[in-house]
C-alpha cells in the first residue's frame, strides 16, 4: 500500500473516530439508542437544559448513554499508530476533521462546516457560505440594536441617578438650614427663659437681702440699747445703799424694755424650689407655647411633581411650573397626591385640614399600595376611602360613592381615624357637625395612610397644629 493509499485510509479511520461535538478522538465515548456515539464529557455538556442527541435531537436518558468499549478500544489503538506521524495542519479556514474548505454553514449548530460533515448534520439546514453571511449579520444587527436600546435606556437611568445624587444635596441643605433655623429659635427661647429665671432669682435676693438688711439694722439699734441698759444698770449697783433706793425707781423708767427679740418672718429665705425645683422639667413645660405638634407631616417623596409643600411639611399649594425633582417610585405621577410620612395600622388618630374655599379637593386615608405611576380612579376598590369636592358636589368615596349634603361649605375638614373597628370619619371642622363615617377592611399586615389631593388650586391645602397639653 503506497503512503497516499494509507493516508486516506487513515483519515477516514480519523474521521469514523471522531465525536462530531468535540470533533476530537472520542475520550471514553458513548453510544445513545440512535447509535451516534460522543465523548462522554460532550455528551454531559451538551445534554445539560435537553436530553437530545447533538447530531439527531432524538430525546434520551442518562441511563440509556451506554459506554462503548470496542470503540474505545479502537481509539486507543489507533492513537497509538498515529502517535509517530504527525496529522495534517488545517488552516484557519479549513475543517479540522476532514481538512477540507468550510463551504457550507449549519444554521441549527450556527457554526460552518465542510460538505463531508455533511452527514454528520444530517437533519440539520445547511446553506452556503454567502447565504449564511446575510443570516448572521441579520442576528447581530438585531443584538446590536437591542444592546444600543438597552445602553439608551442605562444611560437615562445613570442621568436620574445623577439627578437624584444632586436632589439629595439639595434636600440635606435644605433640611440642614431647617435645623439649623429651629435650633436657634429654641435656643433663643432658651436664653430669652434663662434671663427671665436669673432676673427673677437676682430681683428675690436683691429684695430678701434688702429685708435682711434692714433686720440687722434694727438688731443693731436694739443691741446698742441693751448694752446701754446695763450700763446705766450697773451704775445704778454701784451706789451706796441710801442713793440706790432713792434712784431706784429713776433707773427702772430708764431701763425700761418693751421690744421682744426679732424673728424670722414667713419666707424670709430664697425660695429654692421656685427657682431650681423641677428646673428642666418647668422649662420644657414653658416651652410648649413656642413650639408646634402637627399630626400630621406630608412626605415631600410622594408628592407629585405639579406640586409645592412648605419648608415644615405642612402645606401644599400649586407649583405654577413642573418641579425638577426625581421620578422615584413613591411619586404620584400623573396624578396629583401627596401622601402623609406616618402610615397607621392600630389605634385611633385625628388630624384637621384646612381647604378654604378651594373648588375642588380629596381628603381621607389609602392604601401604601395605591398606584403612583397611572392614572386611577379614586375609589375603595383602588384603596381609597375619603371626601371630596368636585363641581361644588361633596361625595364621601364608599363602595357606592354618596352625595353629601352640608349647610354650608365646610373650610376645614377633621378626619378621625380608627383603625382598630376599621372606620374612618369626617367632619366639619368649624361647625363642629360629623359629615360621614365610611368603614373600610384591611389585612392584618396594611397599613393605611393620610392622602391629599389639594386640586391644583391657588390657595394652600394646610395641616392644622395640635393642641399640646403636659400631663403629670
Amino acid at each position: 500500500m503506497d503512503v497516499d493509499m494509507e493516508d486516506e485510509a487513515s483519515d477516514a479511520l480519523r474521521q469514523d473516530l471522531t465525536c462530531p461535538v468535540c470533533k476530537s478522538i472520542f475520550d471514553d465515548p458513548v453510544t445513545l439508542p440512535c447509535t451516534h456515539s460522543f465523548c462522554r464529557a460532550c455528551l454531559q455538556a451538551s445534554g445539560q437544559v435537553n436530553k437530545t442527541c447533538p447530531v439527531c435531537r432524538e430525546l434520551f436518558t442518562d441511563d440509556k448513554a451506554v459506554g462503548n468499549r470496542v470503540l474505545k478500544n479502537a481509539c486507543e489503538t489507533f492513537a497509538t499508530q498515529t502517535q509517530r506521524r504527525s496529522p495534517p495542519r488545517p488552516s484557519e479556514f479549513s475543517c479540522a476533521l476532514h481538512f477540507k474548505p468550510l463551504e457550507l454553514f449549519c444554521e441549527w449548530d450556527e457554526r460552518p462546516v465542510c460538505v463531508d460533515c455533511a452527514t454528520l448534520h444530517g437533519t440539520h439546514h445547511l446553506l452556503s457560505v454567502k447565504d449564511g453571511v446575510p443570516l448572521c449579520k441579520s442576528d447581530l444587527n438585531e443584538k446590536v440594536e437591542c444592546f444600543e436600546r438597552k445602553i439608551e435606556s442605562f444611560e437615562k437611568m445613570r442621568q436620574k441617578f445623577v439627578k437624584s445624587a444632586e436632589y439629595i444635596e439639595q434636600q440635606a441643605g435644605e433640611a440642614e438650614d431647617q435645623i439649623k433655623t429651629e435650633f436657634e429659635r429654641l435656643r433663643n427661647f432658651l436664653r430669652a427663659e434663662e434671663n427671665r429665671r436669673l432676673e427673677a432669682l437676682a430681683t428675690e435676693k436683691e429684695q430678701k437681702i434688702m429685708n435682711m438688711q434692714e433686720k440687722i439694722c434694727r438688731t443693731e439699734e436694739d443691741l446698742k440699747s441693751l448694752h446701754e441698759h446695763v450700763e446705766t444698770l450697773k451704775k445704778g449697783l454701784d451706789c451706796e445703799d441710801l442713793p440706790l433706793l432713792m434712784n431706784f425707781q429713776n433707773i427702772k423708767i430708764q431701763t425700761h424694755w418693751t421690744r421682744s427679740l426679732p424673728q424670722f418672718e414667713p419666707n424670709s429665705l430664697l425660695l429654692m424650689s421656685k427657682h431650681v425645683g423641677s428646673l428642666g422639667f418647668n422649662i420644657w413645660k414653658s416651652m410648649k407655647d413656642c413650639v408646634q405638634y402637627y399630626p400630621v407631616v406630608l412626605d415631600p417623596n410622594t408628592a407629585s411633581p405639579w406640586l409645592s409643600l412648605t419648608p415644615n411639611l405642612t402645606g401644599i399649594t400649586e407649583s405654577p411650573e413642573r418641579l425638577s425633582i426625581p421620578d422615584n417610585s413613591d411619586r404620584f405621577d400623573p396624578c396629583v397626591f401627596v401622601l402623609g410620612a406616618e402610615g397607621y395600622s392600630s389605634g385611633k388618630h385625628k388630624w384637621e385640614v384646612t381647604v378654604h374655599d378651594n373648588p375642588k379637593w380629596i381628603v381621607g386615608v389609602c392604601k401604601k399600595s395605591v398606584a403612583r405611576k397611572k392614572m386611577f380612579t379614586v375609589s375603595t376598590s383602588a384603596g381609597v376611602w375619603a371626601i371630596r369636592l368636585s363641581k361644588g358636589v361633596y361625595s364621601a368615596l364608599m363602595k357606592e360613592p354618596k352625595e353629601l349634603q352640608v349647610n354650608s361649605r365646610p373650610e376645614k375638614i377633621r378626619v378621625r381615624l380608627n383603625m382598630d373597628r376599621g372606620e374612618v370619619s369626617f367632619y366639619d371642622g368649624i361647625a363642629e357637625k360629623h359629615l360621614v363615617t365610611v368603614t373600610f377592611k384591611l389585612e392584618k399586615s396594611e397599613t393605611l395612610y393620610p392622602i391629599f389631593g389639594p386640586g391644583l388650586q391657588s390657595t394652600p391645602m394646610t395641616i392644622e397644629p395640635g393642641k399640646v397639653t403636659i400631663h403629670t
